[in-house]
C-alpha cells in the first residue's frame, strides 16, 4: 500500500512503507576504553523501568501530534551508562523529559547519520514542526535512536545501530533500505552530550556518528522532516553563519553543531579522499558540552 505525503503545496511524494521485524540475537562485544568521564552507574544488568510518569502525563500532552505522541509512548529507547553499557530501557517519552534526565541521569543510545552523494555534498534536513524536541531546526541527514529490540541491540560491529539507521532513513527521509546497505555505514566515533530543548524536553544521548557515501533517492516524510537538501562545505558554512547571526530564523540542532564544530569539516576531507576508515575511533567516547 502506498501512502501519499504532501511536502509543500506543489510537491507530493509517494512513499511505499514496509514493516521491519525484530530478530532475536545474542549480545556480544567488550567494554570500550574511556578515560574522560567518571562512571556513575553501579549496575550492569538490564532492567525494566515502569513508565508510570508517562501514563500520568498522557493527558497533559493531549495537544501533541498523534503520530509523534504514539512514537513517544510506544518506542523503547536503550538506556546505557557513560561507558555505553546497556543498563535497561525506557519509553522515548521518559528519556526526553528534562525532569527525568536530571533526576535519574537517564542516558540513552542514539545515532546521527551523515550521508554524502558522489559529489561529496552532505544531505541535511530541517526537522518537522511536529517534532517534540527541537522542531524546525536544521540538522544532519538523520538523527534517531536504536530501539530495545533484537535487531537493534546487536553489539558486534555496531550492527544494531546500523540496522536502526537504515530503518530511520526510510521512516524519515524515504530512502529505501537497498540504497543504504547496513555494511556501508562507517561508524566514526561516539559523543556524549546533554541539551535542553525547552523547559520540559531535552536530550541526553550517547550518539554514534555514522558516515555513508551513496547516491540515493529521497522523499521526506512531512511528519518528520520539513525540508531536506544537499549542501557543500561553503553552503554549510553560510548556514552556520546565519544561525550564529540569528538570521532568517535559522537554528541548528545542538548535536549537529557539536559535531560540526569538533569533527565534520576535517572528516569531510576524508570523505573526498575515500579514507574515512583512517579516522574511525570507536574506542573513545567524547564528552562534549
Amino acid at each position: 500500500m502506498s501512502t501519499f505525503f504532501a511536502i509543500n503545496p506543489t510537491t507530493v511524494c509517494s512513499i511505499a512503507r514496509s514493516s521491519f521485524f525484530s530478530r532475536t540475537a545474542n549480545l556480544s562485544g567488550g567494554s570500550p576504553s574511556f578515560s574522560t568521564v567518571n562512571v556513575r552507574f553501579p549496575f550492569r544488568f538490564p532492567f525494566r523501568r515502569l513508565c508510570s510518569s508517562s501514563m500520568v502525563n498522557a493527558g497533559v500532552d493531549s495537544g501533541m501530534d498523534d503520530i509523534q505522541r504514539r512514537l513517544m509512548f510506544e518506542d523503547e529507547c536503550i538506556l546505557v551508562d557513560e561507558l555505553d553499557r546497556i543498563v535497561g530501557h525506557d519509553s522515548k517519552y521518559n528519556c526526553h523529559l528534562m525532569e527525568k534526565i536530571e533526576s535519574e541521569n537517564l542516558l540513552h543510545r542514539a545515532f546521527s547519520v551523515f550521508l554524502f552523494n558522489s559529489q561529496y555534498e552532505l544531505l541535511i534536513q530541517q526537522r518537522s514542526a511536529t517534532k517534540v524536541t527541537f522542531p524546525l531546526v536544521w540538522t544532519n541527514t538523520c538523527c534517531s535512536h536504536p530501539l530495545y529490540r533484537g535487531s537493534e541491540l546487536i553489539e558486534k560491529d555496531h550492527l544494531g545501530v546500523r540496522n536502526a539507521a537504515q530503518r530511520k532513513l526510510f521512516d524519515e527521509v524515504g530512502i529505501k533500505a537497498e540504497e543504504v546497505p547496513v555494511d556501508e555505514f562507517i561508524p566514526l566515533g561516539r559523543i556524549l552530550y546533554k541539551a535542553p530543548s525547552d523547559g520540559k524536553w531535552g536530550e541526553h544521548e550517547l550518539d554514534y556518528l555514522l558516515f555513508i557515501v551513496r547516491d540515493v533517492n529521497f522523499c521526506p516524510n512531512p511528519n518528520e522532516v520539513a525540508d531536506a537538501k544537499y549542501v557543500n562545505r561553503s553552503e554549510l558554512r553560510e548556514l552556520l553563519r546565519k544561525a550564529d547571526a540569528n538570521e532568517s530564523g535559522i537554528k541548528l540542532s545542538p548535536w549537529f553543531r557539536l559535531i560540526v564544530d569538533n569533527f565534520l569539516f576535517k572528516w569531510w576531507d576524508n570523505v573526498e579522499k575515500g579514507t574515512l576508515m583512517d579516522v574511525a575511533d570507536m574506542k573513545t567516547i567524547h564528552k562534549l558540552v
